[in-house]
């Protein structure tokens, strides 16, 4: 399989705003490859993960209200550009990755993509899932 690039989603201001911060759709998006899942939002998140660790993917109704960016704690993460379109990955192991240069491990990743269903069935190719 070839590589599934993936657009996060951003809403009209947020757009505006976080290109200014660079962490817009210049600079984000979601790689699925045959054996791994990358993903980053400018230098604000960066991971990757190997297919196999994504114990689920699927698309949620939940919007978010509010918060636009990267938010999270204790493995618990939110990278979104808007309030739909939201994709609930969960790690097990957890993904590595980095929240503004410092590491961090991700257990559920919520996650705003353009296209929340091919985003959820690529990511049910690996073989956790």
């Amino acid at each position: 399989m070839a590589v599934q690039w993936f657009s996060l989603r951003y809403g009209a201001v947020s757009r505006r705003l976080l290109t200014l911060l660079a962490v817009g759709p210049g600079r984000s998006g979601a790689a699925v490859g045959d054996s791994d899942v990358a993903l980053t939002m400018g230098w604000g998140f960066g991971g990757r993960a190997p297919l196999e660790s994504v114990a689920s993917a699927r698309p949620i109704q939940e919007t978010v209200a509010v918060t636009r960016g990267v938010h999270g704690w204790r493995g618990d993460w939110l990278v979104n550009g808007a309030g739909d379109g939201i994709v609930e990955v969960r790690f097990a192991p957890p993904m590595k990755a980095h929240v503004m240069g410092f590491p961090v491990r991700v257990r559920r990743l919520r996650v705003s993509v353009d296209d929340p269903e091919g985003f959820a069935l690529a990511l049910q190719g690996g073989a956790g899932v």
